[in-house]
């Protein structure tokens, strides 16, 4: 039984660039409005769920791969996405065929949590034996949105980011008791049905629940935007707190909070209950948008191609998105270990 470390990360964005003033252009609304409210300036469209996943899975491995003789197998590929292209066969099939893997692989959809989740499946191999193991999180949620609709055309971008995970200590989860990383319980993951029809897709039926239901093809993602803020706020509050009691942290301890992208008036508010000032919270939703599962990994990468955390520092992730799940996670960043 091992822990788990992170060695290497990656992302991927398409390169067209949607501005607030392209969608001034075609719908009732304004830079002024979109920014006040979302904190959105920019979000980059195009490409598909698995060019971008390849990508960024690409980079992970190449980053952990650096310096090393002797490249181990992947022993598993996960992939977070919302957004598959196909619906079968898997997504993370595909990846495997263009990153030349020969290992298990599956698609984990949990909404805009779905990241964390898989890095909790992730760490739960890893500690059953498995030694290396690729999470991606790709989304291209910009194609399932209607184009007409202000309250979701201006804030869905889509991308990919991805880690890679690999026996090694027990960096991830951290607990400060001093325990292996399997029997760490600084993770924490929820999900509340009660509110799956806040935030899906309309299918055109006659108004009834139904409508709500998620399927592969048709329709657009509707959502309760006032009911959802507030369940996020409420629910990443609650599972980032709990994270840090069971790592034994304190949030002056965090180095770094990666919250999900959704609005920056959610990360601001969660920020403050948590007493994590903006200063140690990755933003690019302003760059970005919204990207959904892929919005953690793409802040963090970005954050760790900044210099942003160093090995020893502790790192809070929460998500939040449809469903109703959430999840955090505690994580000791460990990603340059193996090149020093």
């Amino acid at each position: 039984m091992s822990g788990a470390t992170i060695t290497g990360w990656g992302a991927a964005l398409p390169e067209t660039v949607l501005t607030n003033a392209d969608l001034e252009a075609r719908l009732d609304t304004s830079d002024a409005w979109i920014k006040e409210r979302t904190g959105i300036r920019e979000r980059r469209i195009g490409g598909t769920t698995i060019e971008l996943a390849i990508q960024a899975g690409a980079q992970a491995l190449k980053r952990a791969n650096e310096g090393r003789d002797a490249v181990p197998d992947v022993d598993m590929l996960i992939v977070s996405t919302n957004t598959p292209d196909p619906p079968i066969p898997a997504t993370a099939a595909y990846v495997q065929d263009a990153l030349g893997l020969s290992c298990g692989v599956f698609d984990l959809n949990s909404g805009c949590s779905g990241f964390v989740y898989a890095l909790v499946v992730a760490n739960g191999l890893i500690a059953t034996g498995m030694n290396r193991v690729l999470v991606v999180a790709s989304d291209t949620v910009s194609r399932i949105v209607d184009p007409e609709d202000r309250a979701t055309a201006v804030l869905f971008g889509d991308g990919a980011g991805a880690c890679v995970l690999e026996a090694k200590g027990n960096s991830l989860f951290f607990d400060s008791l001093g325990r292996d990383a399997e029997d760490s319980d600084s993770m924490v993951h929820a999900a509340d049905s009660t509110g799956s029809d806040l935030l899906g897709f309309d299918l055109g039926s006659d108004g009834s629940a139904a409508k709500f239901l998620y399927r592969d093809h048709g329709g657009y993602v509707v959502m309760d935007g006032q009911e959802v803020f507030r369940r996020a706020v409420r629910a990443t509050i609650s599972s980032a707190r709990n994270a840090l009691k069971r790592a034994g942290a304190a949030a002056s301890d965090i180095a770094l909070f990666v919250p999900h992208q959704a609005n920056l008036r959610i990360m601001e508010a969660v920020g403050d209950r948590l007493a994590i000032p903006m200063e140690r919270t990755m933003v690019t939703i302003d760059r970005m948008g919204n990207t959904s599962s892929a919005s953690i990994p793409l802040a963090l990468a970005e954050a760790a191609d900044q210099g942003r955390i160093s090995p020893g520092d502790l790192v809070l992730m929460s998500g939040f998105g449809a469903g109703l799940t959430w999840a955090s996670a505690v994580v000791r960043w460990g990603g340059l270990e193996l090149k020093s």
